[in-house]
């Protein structure tokens, strides 16, 4: 599947569920006054792969290191990978050198914090980010779910995509749903924003077992289940409504 214009970013990452922890009780909380994730600092993108799977095949490598790596489908039409979180340029480039000196990698580009999206007027950069994380995840619509996300034919879990998406735009979400629940400030469903998640209990434990990624009007992103598609779907809808948990917001 190839979108030119946007980015689309399968995500390869270790084997993880979207269980997690109990929900608490839904409750309106204020908006914290700044980020509550950190920024991104330097990242390796390698690669620019015609077939997907030579992307796979080099991100699990990456991954088999402890790398956390992910490929994604870059705006030129061919396939990239990205990993990495260094405090600065030079670390990052010390360990692309290190890996192409083993034969790992070979070409590279350090993606550092200016290429993430900023908005120069800080009055509107909560607003920009917000919909810069619903254009990132409208991106995923349409692509194949596999709980643990390990192959391209199957693509991602609910967490995985909803940590792609944030990282994509520069903010460190973690990895499991429960930490992202437990990162993020509740905010009641009323006041729900863009690029806030929700959360859902699932799972006959009535623990947090499913994540989306909010877009407005009602709806969220989120790769719903084993043999099906990532899409949009209603928080009115009957089956969500009861299992609603609460969001979170990180903005």
């Amino acid at each position: 599947m190839r979108r030119l214009g946007l980015l689309v970013f399968p995500l390869i990452l270790g084997v993880f569920g979207c269980a997690g922890t109990p929900p608490t009780a839904e409750r309106p909380a204020a908006r914290p006054p700044v980020e509550t994730l950190r920024r991104l600092g330097y990242s390796i993108q390698v690669g620019a792969f015609l077939k997907l799977d030579n992307a796979v095949r080099l991100t699990g490598t990456l991954q088999d290191r402890g790398l956390g790596a992910y490929y994604f489908l870059h705006k030129s039409g061919l396939f990239k990978v990205r990993f990495g979180d260094f405090p600065s340029r030079a670390m990052a480039r010390e360990k692309a050198e290190q890996l192409k000196r083993s034969g790992t990698i070979h070409d590279y580009y350090i993606v550092g914090p200016e290429d993430y999206p900023r908005f120069k007027d800080r009055r509107r950069a909560r607003s920009y980010l917000r919909n810069a994380i619903v254009s990132t995840a409208k991106t995923f619509v349409g692509l194949p779910y596999r709980y643990g996300g390990a192959s391209p034919e199957h693509g991602f879990d609910c967490s995985g995509l909803s940590m792609a998406v944030y990282r994509l735009n520069g903010l460190d979400l973690p990895r499991t749903s429960r930490e992202q629940w437990e990162a993020g400030t509740a905010v009641s469903r009323k006041d729900l924003s863009k690029g806030d998640l929700v959360f859902f209990s699932t799972s006959r434990r009535r623990r947090i077992s499913h994540v989306g990624i909010y877009v407005g009007g009602g709806r969220f992103i989120h790769a719903p289940g084993t043999g099906k598609k990532i899409r949009f779907d209603s928080l009115s809808s009957p089956y969500f409504k009861r299992r609603y948990a609460g969001g979170r917001t990180y903005l």
